[in-house]
């Protein structure tokens, strides 16, 4: 089940400026790395990524490393699939916060996505990279303001594809349930997943402070409860 696109009108603004803005720029860092040798591109990576048990042991970028690791990917694919969530949720965000609101929340929630793996998984020494963290926190936003919004997905049913709208508040909530039991998993017996579940549910868990980020009259409307 793949989002295509929010079927809901933006309220305050047209264009998703700063949305655009970070899908380019991930694109662009995505395709810098394509022209990196294979031993510059793990330096990168290992110098860059953010890595809990050299955050914890103050060694390699330290704290930076959480905001360079979200403009890190892993491949074209790893790239393609924050994108396109981030176009998805992100634009409706964007407007209810405006562009730079939302950009100090879209790091905020990056942040918050290491910071929340780096408490739960310690010693771990594979350096986290993707923006998928502060995806989530965008997702969680959209959870927050707009859980009666439609989401267009994607469906494959006997390989013949779908694309039925669905309530947002569902789509959202089946994506943060499976991210708990690998992240329990991990946690629990130490297994290793090529999947930042923890920051997923850290990135997520920066909703709570959305309504901080909207602009007055979105906030107005958000605390009269109004559709905002």
């Amino acid at each position: 089940m793949l989002p295509i696109n929010d079927t809901e009108p933006n309220r305050y603004s047209v264009f998703p400026y700063m949305t655009i803005a970070l899908i380019v720029i991930n694109t662009v860092i995505q395709i810098w790395e394509f022209t990196l040798p294979r031993d510059a591109l793990h330096g990168v990576i290992w110098t860059f990524g953010s890595t809990p048990s050299l955050l914890w042991a103050r060694q390699g970028a330290g704290i930076i490393s959480t905001i360079t690791s979200m403009f890190l990917h892993g491949g074209i694919d790893h790239l393609l699939g924050n994108m396109l969530f981030l176009w998805v949720f992100g634009r409706r965000v964007e407007d209810a916060c405006g562009p730079w609101r939302y950009l100090f929340f879209y790091l905020l929630a990056g942040t918050t996505s290491d910071l929340m793996t780096a408490l739960a998984l310690p010693r771990m020494e594979i350096p986290g990279i993707g923006a998928s963290g502060a995806i989530f926190g965008v997702v969680g936003a959209y959870f927050v303001l707009f859980p009666s919004g439609h989401i267009r997905t994607l469906w494959f049913i006997s390989f013949i594809p779908a694309w039925p709208k669905i309530r947002a508040f569902w789509f959202v909530l089946y994506y943060l349930l499976i991210q708990i039991p690998p992240a329990i998993d991990s946690y629990l017996n130490g297994v290793q997943y090529g999947t930042g579940y923890w920051a997923h549910l850290g990135g997520f868990f920066a909703c709570i402070f959305i309504p901080l980020f909207l602009r007055p009259e979105a906030f107005a409307r958000y605390l009269s409860d109004v559709p905002v």
